[in-house]
């Protein structure tokens, strides 16, 4: 029996034990945390990444990896399956992490208490979230993850961040209350919580209950819209994600992909073309609110002066591009809207780290201090040279002066990421909206004259992706402009290795995506093939069976000659 079955679980263990050995720990040992974290960090990255391999490499017949934690049958057991799609979500997950965890180092974990052992746990849900198969883990693990954002929004302290935190919290409890609800809404009509297992009911349930069925299921998209962020449900997100700190906002880039990843699994598994008189319900509301949520994101754009802010709008607009590619229902339009979410995910993250740096110098002049009353690290540190530095021909201080590669590292990656996010050639953003296009003007591959039949919401989608990639052009350039041009009586920020290795890692991986689009954007076309085929997922799930114990073993062998 091959090994690799077994490995699915490891992403979700592996965060837990870390976890618990960091709370065991103390805070006394906080270097010793960190090294902890980012090394189980690696590996759940590298597990990831050879789970991604295997499922790739299986081929269309062997796609599909499932896992009996308790050793049960579907569906009376848990499951945990990894496909296509499970997989390009924890590689995901675990790069980003990576890179929050490394940019957190330099200062923000010792900001406050706990913070390693949260992030670790934030990691576990996450991971849980991408590979459970059933809706009631799914409900445990999308707890997990919220309950330790809650502590990582909060992390650092400050007025806005309390405040907009408690919001971020009362939000989502509510979402959660709402999660509840469709799911037992859905198990009453149903009899059952197992994916799978919903695939095969769904289209068998009575025409009297079937209206329930589409309630249940309505509140609990309700729920995974307002984590995804589609309009009107969105009105917490800007304002939570922009007074977050850096590390805890650009791990918050991957957790809005947990709604849409789960909207997009429920719709093409239970609600599929062979889900009878369900079959394609609520892809409309899909395709109407993600239009709405990128003209509700792209105006506010234009008058946004923060950093921050605009970055959290920009994850807004990237939701509501992917939640009206996903309402369409058409495989190529699937496949280009997973390629645009990585790429926007990467660059999303990466503009999270560095408008911590870029405003480094127009922060607030408080110091904070960690639990023990010591100094940490300010924003403001470069304002502030240490007695005895050097000083120039005007007795001024040299900080900032002696590091002139500073500024030319934050101005060019800034000019980079800029161009991913609003998606100029030849950058991966460009390649993952000409997907985009080229799928809707030519969705079956028949030629320019399919563009003929394109309704009038796909030629909103166009135009949108246009102008909202225009509206990000303006208020990001404005904003370079004003950071870096502008003449301003204040020295460079001071940069710190492990603020500058996660910027550079997150943009060799966008230029990666450029260089190998051809490779990724055929994996993620046979991950939408697969998608719009689920039979062959029931299948596995439903047809996997427990692995035999000692007696039965025993059993076996008396019956056999």
């Amino acid at each position: 029996m091959s090994w690799m079955p077994h490995l699915i679980v490891a992403p979700v263990l592996l965060p837990l034990l870390t976890a618990s050995l960091l709370l065991l720990l103390g805070e006394r040992h906080r270097p010793m945390k960190a090294r902890i974290n980012l090394l189980s960090s690696l590996i759940g990255l590298g597990i990831s990444i050879a789970l991604l391999v295997w499922v790739n490499a299986q081929g269309q017949a062997s796609s599909i990896g499932v896992y009996l934690p308790g050793n049960w049958p579907a569906p009376f057991g848990i499951v945990l399956v990894a496909d296509r799609l499970s997989a390009l979500m924890l590689v995901l997950t675990g790069i980003v992490g990576v890179c929050a965890l490394l940019f957190a180092m330099a200062r923000w974990d010792r900001a406050g208490a706990s913070f390693h052992a949260l992030f670790q746990i934030q990691l576990m849900g996450l991971y849980g979230a991408f590979l459970t198969a059933d809706l009631f883990n799914l409900f445990v693990f999308f707890e997990v993850l919220l309950a330790a954002s809650y502590g990582l929004m909060l992390h650092g302290s400050g007025r806005a961040r309390v405040t907009t935190g408690l919001h971020y919290i009362a939000i989502n409890l509510l979402a959660s209350s709402l999660f509840l609800i469709g799911a037992a809404m859905i198990y009453g009509v149903t009899g059952t919580l197992n994916m799978a297992d919903l695939a095969l009911k769904i289209p068998l349930v009575p025409q009297a209950d079937r209206g329930l069925l589409h309630a249940g299921a309505a509140i609990l998209a309700t729920a995974f819209l307002a984590k995804a962020g589609m309009w009107p449900l969105n009105f917490w997100l800007v304002p939570a994600y922009s007074s977050a700190s850096a590390p805890v906002a650009a791990m918050f880039a991957i957790m809005t992909k947990v709604g849409i990843y789960t909207l997009l699994r429920l719709w093409t598994l239970l609600f599929s073309g062979q889900a009878g008189a369900s079959a394609y319900f609520g892809g409309e509301w899909l395709v109407y609110g993600g239009l709405a949520t990128i003209v509700c994101a792209a105006i506010p754009m234009l008058a946004a002066q923060r950093l921050e802010r605009m970055a959290s709008l920009c994850i807004l607009v990237s939701a509501g591009i992917l939640l009206a590619a996903i309402g369409f229902g058409q495989v190529a339009l699937i496949g280009g809207a997973l390629f645009y979410m990585v790429s926007s995910t990467l660059a999303l993250s990466m503009l999270f780290l560095l408008a911590e740096l870029i405003e480094r110098s127009r922060s607030a002049n408080e110091i904070p201090l960690d639990d023990d009353g010591e100094q940490l690290p300010s924003p403001l540190e470069s304002l502030h040279p240490p007695k005895g530095i050097n000083l120039d021909d005007e007795q001024k201080a040299l900080v900032g002066q002696v590091i002139p590669w500073t500024m030319a590292f934050l101005g060019l990656s800034f000019i980079a990421c800029v161009l991913l996010i609003v998606g100029m050639p030849p950058f991966s953003g460009f390649i993952g909206k000409l997907a985009l296009i080229g799928a809707l003007l030519n969705p079956a591959g028949l030629g320019i004259a399919s563009a003929i039949e394109l309704p009038l919401t796909g030629w909103l989608l166009i135009a949108l992706l246009i102008l909202s990639g225009l509206a990000s052009l303006i208020a990001l350039v404005r904003v370079g402009i004003s950071r870096f041009w502008t003449p301003q009586e204040r020295p460079s920020p001071l940069l710190r290795r492990y603020e500058c290795v996660p910027i550079a890692v997150l943009l060799g991986l966008c230029i990666l995506l450029t260089v190998r689009a051809e490779t990724l954007l055929r994996y993620t076309q046979d991950t939408a093939a697969s998608l719009a085929d689920p039979q062959f997922y029931v299948m596995s799930v439903l047809g996997t069976r427990p692995v035999p114990g000692p007696a039965a073993l025993a059993n076996d062998a008396q019956v056999q000659p």
